[in-house]
Protein backbone atom coordinates (compact mmCIF):
# COMPACT_ATOMS: atom_id res chain seq x y z
CA UNK A 1 0.00 0.00 0.00
CA UNK A 2 2.79 2.44 0.94
CA UNK A 3 4.61 1.65 -2.32
CA UNK A 4 1.54 2.48 -4.45
CA UNK A 5 1.06 5.79 -2.59
CA UNK A 6 4.72 6.74 -3.22
CA UNK A 7 4.36 5.73 -6.87
CA UNK A 8 1.18 7.79 -7.14
CA UNK A 9 2.97 10.83 -5.68
CA UNK A 10 5.82 10.44 -8.17
CA UNK A 11 3.36 10.21 -11.04
CA UNK A 12 1.65 13.42 -9.87
CA UNK A 13 5.01 15.22 -9.46
CA UNK A 14 6.25 14.13 -12.90
CA UNK A 15 2.93 15.00 -14.57
CA UNK A 16 2.96 18.44 -12.90
CA UNK A 17 6.51 19.09 -14.10
CA UNK A 18 5.64 18.05 -17.66
CA UNK A 19 2.64 20.40 -17.70
CA UNK A 20 4.70 23.30 -16.29
CA UNK A 21 7.45 22.78 -18.87
CA UNK A 22 4.91 22.61 -21.72
CA UNK A 23 3.05 25.75 -20.61
CA UNK A 24 6.21 27.76 -20.03
CA UNK A 25 7.64 26.64 -23.38
CA UNK A 26 4.51 27.88 -25.15
CA UNK A 27 4.67 31.21 -23.31
CA UNK A 28 8.35 31.61 -24.20
CA UNK A 29 7.62 30.89 -27.87
CA UNK A 30 4.81 33.47 -28.00
CA UNK A 31 6.93 36.10 -26.23
CA UNK A 32 9.77 35.48 -28.68
CA UNK A 33 7.33 35.72 -31.61
CA UNK A 34 6.07 39.10 -30.34
CA UNK A 35 9.58 40.42 -29.69
CA UNK A 36 11.11 39.30 -32.99
CA UNK A 37 8.15 39.21 -35.39
CA UNK A 38 7.74 41.75 -38.17
CA UNK A 39 4.91 44.26 -37.67
CA UNK A 40 2.15 44.14 -40.30
CA UNK A 41 -1.37 45.55 -40.34
CA UNK A 42 -4.54 43.93 -41.65
CA UNK A 43 -7.51 46.14 -42.50
CA UNK A 44 -10.60 45.31 -40.46
CA UNK A 45 -13.99 44.54 -41.95
CA UNK A 46 -16.96 45.48 -39.71
CA UNK A 47 -18.41 42.92 -37.28
CA UNK A 48 -20.66 43.02 -34.18
CA UNK A 49 -18.55 44.02 -31.13
CA UNK A 50 -20.30 42.45 -28.14
CA UNK A 51 -20.85 39.06 -26.55
CA UNK A 52 -23.11 38.82 -23.52
CA UNK A 53 -21.65 35.46 -22.47
CA UNK A 54 -17.98 36.43 -22.73
CA UNK A 55 -18.07 40.11 -21.78
CA UNK A 56 -16.96 42.94 -24.00
CA UNK A 57 -14.94 42.05 -27.05
CA UNK A 58 -14.66 42.99 -30.67
CA UNK A 59 -15.32 40.21 -33.14
CA UNK A 60 -12.70 40.58 -35.84
CA UNK A 61 -13.06 40.11 -39.54
CA UNK A 62 -10.39 41.20 -41.99
CA UNK A 63 -10.68 42.53 -45.54
CA UNK A 64 -7.83 40.15 -46.45
CA UNK A 65 -9.81 37.18 -45.12
CA UNK A 66 -12.85 38.21 -47.17
CA UNK A 67 -10.74 38.55 -50.33
CA UNK A 68 -9.03 35.20 -49.70
CA UNK A 69 -12.34 33.48 -49.05
CA UNK A 70 -13.69 34.82 -52.37
CA UNK A 71 -10.56 33.59 -54.18
CA UNK A 72 -10.81 30.14 -52.60
CA UNK A 73 -14.49 29.87 -53.53
CA UNK A 74 -13.79 30.89 -57.15
CA UNK A 75 -11.12 28.21 -57.42
CA UNK A 76 -13.08 25.35 -55.90
CA UNK A 77 -16.78 26.37 -56.26
CA UNK A 78 -17.25 24.57 -52.93
CA UNK A 79 -15.22 25.48 -49.88
CA UNK A 80 -13.98 22.60 -47.74
CA UNK A 81 -15.07 22.67 -44.11
CA UNK A 82 -11.46 22.84 -42.94
CA UNK A 83 -8.08 23.53 -44.47
CA UNK A 84 -4.82 25.27 -43.65
CA UNK A 85 -2.79 27.22 -46.16
CA UNK A 86 -0.72 30.27 -46.90
CA UNK A 87 -1.57 33.48 -48.68
CA UNK A 88 0.95 35.87 -50.21
CA UNK A 89 0.44 39.51 -49.30
CA UNK A 90 2.13 42.67 -50.54
CA UNK A 91 3.11 45.21 -47.89
CA UNK A 92 2.34 48.85 -48.55
CA UNK A 93 3.54 50.88 -45.54
CA UNK A 94 3.21 47.66 -43.50
CA UNK A 95 -0.45 47.19 -44.54
CA UNK A 96 -0.97 43.74 -46.07
CA UNK A 97 -2.82 43.46 -49.39
CA UNK A 98 -3.85 40.23 -51.10
CA UNK A 99 -1.56 39.11 -53.91
CA UNK A 100 -2.25 35.41 -54.42
CA UNK A 101 -2.76 32.09 -52.73
CA UNK A 102 0.72 30.71 -52.13
CA UNK A 103 1.90 28.55 -55.02
CA UNK A 104 5.50 28.21 -53.87
CA UNK A 105 6.93 30.86 -56.18
CA UNK A 106 9.67 33.05 -54.69
CA UNK A 107 8.56 36.19 -52.89
CA UNK A 108 9.40 39.73 -53.94
CA UNK A 109 11.02 42.02 -51.34
CA UNK A 110 7.66 43.57 -50.40
CA UNK A 111 5.78 40.25 -50.11
CA UNK A 112 5.18 37.97 -47.13
CA UNK A 113 3.53 34.61 -46.61
CA UNK A 114 0.81 34.47 -43.96
CA UNK A 115 -0.63 31.26 -42.56
CA UNK A 116 -4.42 31.02 -42.56
CA UNK A 117 -7.04 28.53 -41.42
CA UNK A 118 -10.34 27.89 -43.11
CA UNK A 119 -12.93 26.60 -40.65
CA UNK A 120 -16.61 26.15 -41.53
CA UNK A 121 -16.25 28.40 -44.56
CA UNK A 122 -14.56 31.26 -42.65
CA UNK A 123 -10.93 32.31 -43.15
CA UNK A 124 -9.09 33.08 -39.91
CA UNK A 125 -5.75 34.67 -39.12
CA UNK A 126 -4.57 33.98 -35.56
CA UNK A 127 -7.81 35.03 -33.85
CA UNK A 128 -11.30 36.26 -34.62
CA UNK A 129 -11.80 38.28 -31.42
CA UNK A 130 -10.14 41.05 -29.43
CA UNK A 131 -11.15 41.09 -25.75
CA UNK A 132 -11.09 44.25 -23.65
CA UNK A 133 -12.18 45.36 -20.21
CA UNK A 134 -15.92 45.61 -19.71
CA UNK A 135 -17.22 49.11 -20.32
CA UNK A 136 -14.32 50.13 -22.59
CA UNK A 137 -15.99 49.42 -25.92
CA UNK A 138 -15.97 53.10 -26.92
CA UNK A 139 -12.16 53.07 -26.93
CA UNK A 140 -12.14 50.55 -29.77
CA UNK A 141 -14.98 51.87 -31.96
CA UNK A 142 -12.50 53.64 -34.25
CA UNK A 143 -10.53 50.44 -34.96
CA UNK A 144 -9.61 50.11 -38.63
CA UNK A 145 -6.51 47.91 -38.46
CA UNK A 146 -5.26 44.95 -36.49
CA UNK A 147 -1.54 44.98 -35.73
CA UNK A 148 0.10 41.59 -36.05
CA UNK A 149 3.56 40.19 -35.54
CA UNK A 150 4.47 37.71 -38.24
CA UNK A 151 7.36 35.28 -37.86
CA UNK A 152 9.46 33.63 -40.58
CA UNK A 153 7.04 30.69 -40.74
CA UNK A 154 4.14 33.04 -41.60
CA UNK A 155 2.37 32.62 -38.27
CA UNK A 156 0.69 35.78 -37.00
CA UNK A 157 -0.16 37.05 -33.51
CA UNK A 158 -2.54 39.96 -32.89
CA UNK A 159 -0.85 42.61 -30.74
CA UNK A 160 -3.24 45.57 -30.90
CA UNK A 161 -5.92 47.56 -32.69
CA UNK A 162 -5.27 50.84 -34.50
CA UNK A 163 -7.37 53.65 -35.95
CA UNK A 164 -7.19 54.94 -39.55
CA UNK A 165 -4.20 57.17 -38.64
CA UNK A 166 -2.37 54.19 -37.10
CA UNK A 167 -2.75 55.38 -33.51
CA UNK A 168 -2.92 52.50 -31.03
CA UNK A 169 -6.33 52.19 -29.37
CA UNK A 170 -7.10 51.28 -25.77
CA UNK A 171 -4.43 53.25 -23.91
CA UNK A 172 -5.34 54.82 -20.60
Amino acid sequence: MAVSIKRYRWVVVVATLVVLVAVNSTIWQKERHIAQGEVIYLALAPVDPRSLMQGDYMALNFALANRLQTELYQRTESLPTAMDGEVVVRLDNKVAHFQRIDDGTPLHADERRLHFRLRHGQVQFATNAFFFQEGHAARYEAARYGEFRVNKAGNVLLTGLYDESFHRLGGE
